[in-house]
């Protein structure tokens, strides 16, 4: 079951939005505090409003014309549920921008519509390249060329099992043995005979069994993965592994079982982490996240336990989690490079968008630590969220973040392997159909087999028919020819 990655890092400093107006012009003062006598570049994110607005991209331009005098940043923002199709208009319209946080990254790019900023990066923004860990500009590449400037946040990530402390505590519940699917099933089991009315596991549309190494070229959705491990070269249905079985057959008896919803296969309901409507969640975190920090912000201070699962592989879905392009009609291609080099460089930069004025959105506690804490006048709902902003090294870190903390990041992030698939971008073009086929067989079945709903012995075998159909072998073909092709030119 793999949620949204966002969830858990803007736990840390959230994002913020505002109204999408023309970009990529020179420009006349503005709200960001801008003069006619700079180059006004624009970076467009989603979000919903930036705190302190004024102040606070007065300071952030101060501190960027330190280095870039003739350059202003404005910041537009976009609301979280009207980006993904803004950004679509825009590309498919071709309209000019500057820097805009990316969807779809690598099937765009692989069309051709994105800047290629491969030499951009080397001739403006090599400090910063270099200070990005190196999985990142792998797992953006798309044709051997760079069309995105990713944010250096959490560069792999693992799924855990996490506990509500409220029940652990209460009932006296040993839950540090559980590192599978199987392995569950006595605290399930006893939570459930204790507490019959508070959902054990909630589950719900949309959620995906994690698998302990796998990678999905076209995303967990359609029934397509490689071994992350490169122990195996061959793309697989994953619904037809043995693990995915195992995994699918102990989740429809925790079902049968009463520990799942029964409208697990429908249910939108949110189970948000400080509420105590939950037993056990299966979450996404990175090392940014600093073990349970990130989740114990987003659940009020409680303790949440977290247990992970699956293996620290760096994969291409992590390095473009968070990636910035350009328009090929951009007229301030060198500008916009600069300021990502200085956003990714600058420490005081990087903070003051990330946390805001000095003074009054934070103050240090620990000024040689670089440790701080929140002032009221922060508000982490239209804070710019440090997973799309940047590079995460360079931000200073609220007082519960011990050194310890900092030097496990660091070394978890220098043990984790590269996936297998690292960089592969598969294109599709010459099986569209056969893919809006597949995804339609999957539409039907995903959802009841990842929540435990259905019976994965029967059900299985009529899903392998229905995407036999559907024109599975040849989506397959495809990938694997590339695939051997991408490996090979290693």
């Amino acid at each position: 079951m793999h949620y949204s990655k966002r969830v858990l890092m803007i736990a840390a400093a959230s994002a913020s939005a505002i109204l999408l107006a023309a970009c990529g012009s020179n420009g006349s003062s503005s709200s960001n505090g801008g003069s006619s006598s700079k180059t006004v570049v624009t970076m467009i994110q989603p979000g919903s409003g930036i705190q302190n607005e004024t102040k606070l991209m007065a300071a952030a331009n101060k501190e960027l014309q330190k280095k870039y005098p003739n350059i202003e940043l404005k910041i537009k923002q976009i609301d979280w549920g009207d980006y993904g199709q803004k950004f679509n208009v825009m590309v498919t319209s071709g309209e000019s921008y500057d820097l805009a946080f990316s969807q779809d990254y690598a099937a765009n790019a692989s069309k051709g519509v994105f800047q290629d900023l491969t030499s951009l990066i080397k001739d403006n923004a090599k400090e910063a390249y270099d200070a990005i860990d190196p999985a990142y500009w792998q797992g953006v590449k798309v044709d051997g060329k760079i069309y995105g400037f990713p944010t250096n946040a959490n560069v792999f990530s693992q799924q855990a099992f996490v506990f509500n402390p409220t029940f652990t505590k209460k009932y006296g519940i040993d839950v540090s043995k559980v590192d599978s699917y199987q392995s569950l099933e006595p605290v399930l089991k006893e939570f459930h005979e204790k507490n019959p009315n508070v959902v054990a596991f909630p589950l719900v549309k949309g959620a995906r069994i994690s698998l302990k190494a796998m990678s999905y070229p076209l995303g967990n959705n359609f029934p397509f993965a490689i071994d992350a491990s490169g122990k195996s070269t061959k793309v697989v249905n994953q619904y037809d592994t043995k693990e995915m079985m195992d995994d699918m057959k102990t989740l429809h008896k925790y079902y049968q079982a009463g520990y799942l919803p029964k409208d697990a296969a429908t249910s939108s309901t949110t189970y948000n982490a400080a509420d105590d409507t939950w037993f056990v969640q299966n979450q996404t975190v990175g090392p940014f996240d600093y073990g349970n920090n990130a989740l114990k912000t987003a659940a009020n201070g409680k303790d949440i336990i977290v247990n992970k699962f699956t293996d620290a592989y760096k994969q291409t879905s992590d390095a473009q989690m968070a990636v910035y392009v350009m328009s090929k009609t951009s007229n301030h291609k060198k500008e916009a490079m600069q300021v990502m080099n200085a956003i990714n460089t600058d420490k005081k930069l990087e903070n003051i968008l990330v946390w805001g004025v000095e003074g009054q959105q934070w103050k240090f506690t620990n000024k040689d630590n670089g440790q701080i804490e929140t002032l009221k006048g922060y508000d982490a709902t239209k804070a710019l969220g440090a997973w799309l902003t940047g590079n995460n090294r360079l931000l200073y870190t609220k007082s519960n973040i011990t050194p310890d903390d900092i030097a496990t990041r660091d070394s978890s992030i220098k043990s984790a392997k590269d996936s297998a698939t690292l960089g592969f971008n598969p294109t599709t073009d010459d099986v569209k159909t056969e893919l809006t086929n597949v995804s339609n067989v999957m539409s039907k079945y995903a959802d009841i087999l990842n929540t435990g709903t259905a019976d994965p012995t029967t059900t299985v075998k009529q899903m392998d028919k229905e995407l036999k159909a559907a024109g599975w072998d040849k989506v397959q073909k495809s990938l694997q020819k590339q695939y051997d092709a991408f490996l090979a030119s290693k």
